[in-house]
């Protein structure tokens, strides 16, 4: 298992060289993407029934720089309800410096993260496990996710489908994957973000264009899962 720890953090280390322009959140595309998941949380949260956010206890794997949590911050959720787990310290010490200092930020392996037993009312993913190809420490980290996740709670997951022909470093999650590593989990999903390549092109034209192309089901690359535990 110590070796696809190793092996992630080679994986992430290597995308150091793609320009820091792919990701500006100026883009036309990434904030449309962005946009577009935080529609997503605001349905999923109403769909499912969790609107009193204010008390749910969230902890994210593969926090990254902090993103996602603040998302839930926008939405209501609390920083002392927030944990977030990365793997890349330097990651880690950015969302450290980004989030608010109610917030728990920790450092290393979320499948062997010390969290005093701790459950939590969501545990949540976000392109996490595409980067993961050993599928026994997959297996690992799911089982670890799942016993986290309080009864009636659940993990929330978003990752893309397809594999990427252009980067041998990740690997795209079908939903029969899903149903495999969470076979006790009700799943609700939904598919959304329109294909990067033919969405960074479209969206420099027009947003409308990419609203456009958006509304073609398969161009969907992600999806969205809640898979609850009851």
């Amino acid at each position: 298992m110590s070796q696809e720890v190793d092996n992630i953090r080679a994986r992430y280390d290597s995308r150091k060289c793609l320009p820091e322009s792919l990701y500006d959140p100026l883009k036309a595309y990434n904030s449309l993407v962005e946009s577009e998941k935080r529609f997503a949380l605001i349905r999923w949260l109403n769909s499912v029934g969790l609107t009193r956010v204010s008390g749910m206890k969230v902890l994210e794997v593969g926090c990254g720089k902090g993103p996602n949590l603040l998302q839930l911050l926008l939405l209501g959720f609390k920083p002392e309800n927030l944990v977030g787990v990365e793997l890349i310290e330097e990651f880690a010490l950015q969302a450290r410096h980004r989030l608010p200092s109610a917030t728990r930020i920790i450092v290393g392996d979320a499948s062997e993260a010390d969290l005093n037993g701790e459950t939590f009312d969501v545990v949540m993913q976000f392109t996490v496990f595409t980067s993961i190809l050993d599928k026994s420490f997959q297996r690992k980290l799911a089982d670890r996710m799942w016993s986290m996740v309080k009864t009636g709670g659940g993990v929330l997951w978003y990752d893309y489908v397809y594999n990427n022909p252009w980067n041998p470093d990740v690997r795209g999650i079908p939903v029969r994957k899903i149903h495999e590593l969470f076979p006790d989990g009700r799943i609700k999903l939904w598919r959304l973000t329109l294909a990067p390549p033919i969405g960074r092109f479209v969206a420099k034209i027009s947003p409308w264009l990419y609203h456009l192309f958006n509304t073609t089901y398969v161009l969907r690359t992600h999806v969205l899962c809640w898979i609850q535990k009851v």
